[in-house]
């Protein structure tokens, strides 16, 4: 190169290289000396802005020509001089959309994008074009009028928190729980909306460290909680939940926030007992099949059977229990399970009833043996 100038042979050198690493050609701004090229490796934006809009459908023509795999000597070419330092942006990581008026209809978002915030939008729905951003860390669309959450959201491999707080949503997606977030998302914000239950397949999120489930119509919490071995800030202040999960009582959190729910009274000498004498041969065999960890699917077991086994309730004595069962309502403290409490109710205590499940009489009657002498003293 010479004069600090690329020679039409360089050009035509980076169009060669450019070949199948072109992900897709934004030009229908290019009569205003404007276009974007998106490359697949490394993801990024190239945007060219102030440029000769002569020069600069040519050189989109020669960049077309080679993506295409075409040959695009015969396209004429200029000079390029190259832009000083001052005129080059920066790959963009961060955007904060806060405002209607500033979202963006007629560009897409930067490809670089690490961290997106769209707030106070009213938006119906996730744009389509924010799950294109492969790089995204942070996914903030708190205060939109969003109802669903698309499955493809879940193709956010880098996504590491998802912020929906003051949203109507009215379900969360099974789908997303089986996505590659289960490896990925470490906080997840579903405060203010209108869900009345989660799935189960939520304890899937096994990196997950911050839970924030505020101001919705809860009335249960998703059973295998406890599988949060990762979870360390849980609130779920103002729900309708009437007592805690079984495997609540194992996790290791440092905050922990449940003040407005109405929790029930626990009565441990009124169970529920839904245990049948002898046991059928189908609660026999599931006991069996996860007390002795044998392997299953469903290419071995019909599919209502897998899911039946993957909700199994634990006995106090750690065995499993399906439909056979005695369930009753015990209070516990909730310093057992985390470092700071705030208070449950405006009387100041720091206890909520759990629900325990006993596989036979013998193990409620253990129960009950200790509980009633802990009464006593």
């Amino acid at each position: 190169m010479e004069g600090a100038h690329w020679t039409v042979c360089a050009l035509l050198y980076l169009l060669k290289r450019l070949q199948e690493n072109i992900e897709n050609l934004f030009s229908k701004f290019i009569s205003e000396g404007k276009a974007t090229i998106r490359l697949r490796e490394p993801a990024l934006d190239i945007c060219l802005s102030k440029a000769d809009v002569s020069n600069l459908k040519n050189f989109i023509s020669a960049v077309s020509l080679a993506h295409k795999g075409t040959d695009a000597s015969p396209v004429p070419l200029s000079r390029l001089t190259p832009a000083k330092t001052s005129e080059i942006e920066k790959p963009r990581a961060k955007m904060i959309i806060t405002c209607k008026k500033d979202y963006p209809l007629t560009k897409s978002f930067p490809y670089s994008l690490e961290h997106l915030q769209v707030s106070f939008c009213k938006l119906a729905r996730v744009d389509m074009r924010m799950l294109c951003l492969k790089r995204l860390q942070k996914l903030d669309l708190s205060s939109n009028h969003i109802k669903k959450l698309p499955k493809t959201i879940g193709d956010l491999v880098c996504l590491q928190e998802l912020i929906l707080h003051n949203n109507f949503l009215e379900t969360f997606e099974v789908e997303l729980c089986n996505s590659t977030l289960r490896n990925s998302l470490k906080s997840l914000d579903l405060s203010e909306n209108k869900l009345k239950a989660l799935p189960f397949q939520l304890c899937n999120f096994r990196e997950l460290v911050s839970l924030k489930l505020d101001g919705n119509e809860l009335v249960q919490l998703p059973f295998a909680i406890g599988k949060l071995s990762k979870l360390r800030f849980l609130s779920a202040t103002k729900n309708k939940l009437p007592y805690l999960p079984n495997s609540f009582k194992t996790l290791v959190l440092e905050n922990l926030d449940l003040f407005g729910n109405p929790f029930a009274k626990a009565n441990p000498m009124v169970p529920d007992i839904q245990l049948k004498i002898p046991l059928t041969l189908l609660e026999t065999a599931s006991r069996a099949t996860l007390t002795y960890r044998i392997s299953y699917g469903p290419q071995v077991i019909p599919k209502h059977l897998c899911q039946d086994l993957s909700v199994a309730k634990t006995c106090d004595c750690g065995g499993p229990c399906l439909s056979s069962f005695i369930q009753t309502i015990v209070v516990m403290n909730l310093h057992q399970v985390s470092q700071t409490v705030v208070l449950v109710d405006s009387m100041g205590g720091t206890e909520a009833p759990i629900i325990c499940y006993f596989c036979s009489l013998t193990c409620y009657s253990m129960f009950l043996d200790k509980y009633l002498q802990s009464t006593r003293v």
